[in-house]
């Protein structure tokens, strides 16, 4: 049995003159976002987080099994408590638990146990991966889960700078707890990674160690 196709009718080529402008915009557009940790509490309507949701559910995937749920969390208690629940692990992990070597890479950024974005930034989003997926009431195993997670995690981060919101990647380890809050505790499924979005503080500031980023030469290589 031959599997449907559709034709492929929504590309669109470009002259290269203006691929190559398209690719500096782009460049130019990206070079702003920012890891942030000061945040407003400014209200980010629902509409918007929705349709960067549905951008990163866009992202390619092993079999197109679509192994990702995202949780946005905008209730004020919620947000409370995993900033608790964080903060907890956070303290454990700079009185020692990261070791020497860890802590010393940590420096230049500024970052500590204490994690107030957590619950200032109107928005949080947590991302779990999923081992199986269910499709006609039939349990599927899904394939490539890490690396499809993570590049949805990418779209999920440009798209929301495309919108102009400030965003931060935060990763509590173990981050179980994360589970049992949103509601998503079963065996199927594990956190993958928390996303913050809002926008910036009007006291924002981006560590001068984080705007050094290696060169082409550095991260690339044409053969």
């Amino acid at each position: 049995m031959t599997e449907a196709h559709h034709p492929l009718n929504d590309f669109i080529e470009y002259p290269q003159d203006e691929m190559l402008e398209r690719a500096k915009l782009n460049y130019q557009q990206v070079q702003r976002r920012h890891s942030i940790r000061k945040f407003s509490d400014r209200a980010v309507p629902r509409e918007i987080i929705e349709k960067c949701i549905l951008a990163a559910g866009t992202a390619p995937n092993g079999a197109n099994h679509q192994p990702w749920h995202f949780v946005a969390i905008n209730s004020p208690e919620i947000k409370a408590q995993i900033r608790h629940e964080a903060e907890a692990l956070e303290q454990a992990f700079y009185a020692g638990r990261a070791g020497e070597e860890w802590l010393d890479a940590l420096k230049p950024l500024g970052t500590n146990a204490d994690k107030p974005y957590l619950e200032h930034a109107p928005w949080l989003i947590a991302i779990f991966s999923k081992k199986r997926s269910e499709e006609e009431g039939e349990q599927k195993t899904n394939y490539y889960v890490h690396e499809s997670v993570g590049i949805a995690t990418g779209f999920l981060i440009q798209a929301l700078h495309n919108a102009g919101l400030g965003t931060l990647t935060h990763t509590p380890k173990p981050m179980s707890f994360l589970s049992k809050v949103c509601g998503r505790d079963n065996a199927n499924e594990r956190p993958y990674m928390l996303i913050i979005a809002g926008y910036p503080s009007e006291d924002a500031t981006v560590p001068e160690h984080a705007l050094q980023k290696k060169s082409l030469a550095e991260i690339c290589d044409f053969i």
